[in-house]
């Protein structure tokens, strides 16, 4: 009797050992919903920069004077008919 006892709870230590660690565990279900959660987190922001990508893409592509101020702005690019001043400060 002692050892059918004793095998039992052999068994059931061996299955809660199989439940908290190693494939499959608790600790590893509470690890991978860390990182879903950082995942979904780390996608919803790159979600926002997608859609300012988007804007500037469309207004870029409808409005000429939107390219014409990236050209100023970003290449220093005037017009054949403009003069350029270059203001520097002391």
């Amino acid at each position: 009797m002692k050892t059918l006892w004793a095998t039992l709870i052999v068994l059931i230590v061996l299955l809660q050992v199989r439940l908290w660690v190693g494939e499959g565990s608790f600790a590893q279900a509470w690890s991978l919903e860390e990182a879903v959660a950082e995942q979904r987190a780390e996608n919803a922001d790159l979600a926002v920069r997608n859609q300012r990508l988007y804007a500037e893409v469309r207004n870029l592509r409808n409005e000429q004077g939107a390219v014409e101020e990236r050209a100023r702005m970003n290449l220093g690019l005037i017009r054949e008919d403009e003069t350029f001043f270059l203001v520097v400060d002391n």
